[in-house]
């Protein structure tokens, strides 16, 4: 399998203040590769580094180009969708007019509809509130929503933070199953930010767990959940 993004040895930074130290992930083409690790580990930094919202150092290769240093829109045109912590979805928008939005750069305007009907059928709860604005929807509605219009652009890659975040724990299951349909039926490469590593393990293939902007474990899905220390930090074991 060829490999769609490298990060190696990134380190961030925040004015003076240097958060990662030297970060190395890899995300193969048509992989789910998750990032764990305790709040200030350095996830969201991660994808801030790799969608061009923060000043990074190292290499950050997508598709054997390097693209450190881009701005933000020249990632997103590569065909890099980053979906927030926070959702970011615009509450005064229908879900029919938030779609249509993510799809405001591409070049293929008959295609839109279509893609929209896809995403519907993998996202039910949508497809019911499809006239409703953003504001309206429950707080997973709305997380599946900020994916969906991430998606409308037909990115390559899919960063995902914390799509769990202030969810009631059934709704973040159906949250990570309706983003797993999305992946067996798109074949959509992800990079997922997790704190909840029982719902990454539903969704990514191999994991990389952070403590204070290192890489401190690597290993498949299976590996790290049959480790002690995984499972007293993350997994409730």
């Amino acid at each position: 399998m060829t490999t769609l993004l490298e990060l190696v040895d990134v380190t961030a930074f925040y004015g003076s203040v240097q958060v990662l130290e030297g970060v190395s992930l890899s995300v193969p083409d048509g992989g789910a590769v998750g990032i764990l690790g305790a709040n200030g580990a350095g996830k969201t930094t991660t994808l801030r580094a790799i969608s061009g919202t923060v000043r990074a150092g190292g290499t950050i290769r997508f598709d054997g180009k390097d693209i450190r240093g881009m701005r933000p829109d020249q990632v997103a045109a590569l065909g890099i969708a980053h979906v927030p912590e926070g959702r970011g979805t615009l509450g005064s928008l229908s879900v029919r007019d938030n779609l249509r939005v993510g799809a405001y750069l591409r070049k293929d305007r008959k295609n839109i509809q279509a893609d929209i009907d896809r995403l519907l059928e993998l996202f039910p709860n949508l497809k019911e509130r499809y006239s409703s604005n953003a504001s309206a929807l429950s707080g997973g509605e709305q997380q599946m929503l900020a994916v969906g219009r991430a998606v409308m652009a037909k990115p390559r890659l899919l960063l995902l933070d914390e799509a769990s975040l202030g969810l009631a724990p059934s709704t973040a299951k159906n949250v990570y199953e309706a983003i797993g349909r999305l992946r067996s039926e798109s074949g959509i490469s992800m990079l997922v930010v997790e704190q909840n590593a029982n719902l990454a393990f539903t969704l990514v293939d191999s994991a990389t767990v952070l403590e204070t902007g290192r890489n401190v474990l690597t290993g498949t899905s299976a590996e790290l959940k049959g480790m002690d220390e995984i499972r007293r930090a993350y997994l409730g074991g």
